[in-house]
């Protein structure tokens, strides 16, 4: 595999855009640069299967992460109805419990593989603590999370690059591991940034993650062409 070919394996985009014109005009722009794209809750709620299929129409990869969180019988139903989008990835929570995490798994079927999140990028240990979860570290939740969903047989989790390298010491077989919260640079204290454990693209492929998801990075770039190339290039490695 080439260098360039690895690094587009690693990138995922996400359309973070209100309505399907936008995202397809940053689809465009960043041509054959880019094949994987996220379609997250405020796109899929605007536009519904259309985004997905506008995306599947130009030969382009998708993610669908809409983060399921419902009874078993209701994720099994919704995961069954995603596979048949022809989405690659597909997000669930994992504390939505193994009784759910299983029947995401069995709804999506072989081809669309279950990614569940295990601690959002916008919180951190206080957080955590202040929603009554016992955790020791914010790592120590993640892991635990992540060995839940290995269990039920997810395909793989979302976690912050933070925890990466702990995943891939400590959870047994072979997940795969996406990590959002992923900047060129740290952002500024007051940036405006809601996400708290954040790295590099290069630190995080170095930490155990498999693909990236980079969302306002490019979006808001002026640029948002060269800035996708910014990240291919860290991800070349």
């Amino acid at each position: 595999m080439t260098t360039a070919r690895r690094a587009a394996e690693r990138l995922i985009v996400a359309l973070d855009h209100p309505e399907l014109a936008s995202a397809l005009k940053l689809v465009e722009l960043l041509g054959d640069a880019v094949e994987f794209y996220k379609v997250g809750l405020e796109l899929f709620i605007q536009e519904g299967a259309s985004a997905v299929e506008a995306l599947r129409a130009r030969g382009k990869r998708v993610f669908l992460d809409l983060k399921l969180h419902d009874i078993p019988e209701t994720v099994k139903r919704a995961a069954a109805q995603a596979a048949r989008l022809d989405v690659e990835l597909l997000t669930v929570h994992a504390s939505g419990g193994q009784a759910m995490l299983r029947a995401a798994v069995e709804g999506a079927g072989a081809k669309t593989r279950v990614l569940a999140v295990t601690v959002l990028t916008s919180l951190d240990l206080a957080d955590l603590r202040a929603d009554g979860i016992p955790a020791a570290s914010t790592e120590e939740q993640v892991v635990r999370r992540a060995i839940l969903a290995r269990d039920a047989g997810c395909a793989g989790v979302v976690a912050s690059p933070l925890e990466a390298a702990a995943i891939r010491r400590r959870v047994e077989g072979a997940l795969l591991i996406v990590t959002p919260g992923v900047r060129l640079a740290a952002p500024a204290p007051d940036a405006g940034d809601d996400q708290k454990r954040v790295e590099t693209p290069r630190a995080a492929l170095k930490a155990g993650a498999d693909a990236v998801v980079v969302g306002r990075p490019i979006r808001d770039a002026a640029d948002p062409r060269a800035a996708a190339a910014r990240f291919l290039d860290e991800l070349a490695g």
